[in-house]
């Protein structure tokens, strides 16, 4: 099964209240506060983001943390990536972190690049902008409640 962390998800989380928050500046105490996550949590995402280029830190009595760029020049891939490095949904495609005992017999390597730039290009697409924007009720997936008529 492929599936992010909980820390990148929780990074979104972050993410999300800073682009709802109008530019203001978050400490990690404020954003434990908004978003229910622990504190030691939130601090570690902070600096991971903040080295990945997504957060700007503040210093002073009245820092924090803003976003580094506007929400819509953020996409998942930066988030992904930020907290849990390159995107490689195999260890023989670019950013994997191992090798292969038969890479040099496997022709599937060309395959595996092409499914790997499928899905970094579908995340690319995704903004944090999208992901701030609160989900509609999807009727299509969910059938509507059965109106009961008086007899």
């Amino acid at each position: 099964m492929l599936r992010l962390s909980k820390m990148t998800d929780y990074a979104v989380v972050v993410l999300t209240t800073l682009a709802h928050a109008d530019s203001a500046l978050h400490t990690a105490n404020s954003l434990a506060d908004r978003t229910g996550l622990p504190m030691p949590t939130v601090q570690k995402l902070l600096k991971l983001l903040a080295r990945g280029d997504l957060l700007q830190s503040h210093r002073g009595a009245a820092g924090g943390y803003s976003l580094s760029r506007t929400p819509d020049r953020i996409n998942v891939v930066h988030i992904i990536e930020a907290i849990e490095g390159p995107i490689a949904l195999t260890d023989c495609v670019d950013g994997g972190s191992g090798g292969c005992g038969v890479q040099s017999l496997c022709s599937r390597k060309n395959h595996w690049e092409k499914v790997n730039s499928a899905v970094r290009r579908a995340l690319e697409d995704v903004t944090l902008a999208d992901m701030a924007t609160p989900a509609l009720f999807d009727f299509e997936r969910e059938p509507a409640p059965r109106a009961v008529l008086a007899g």
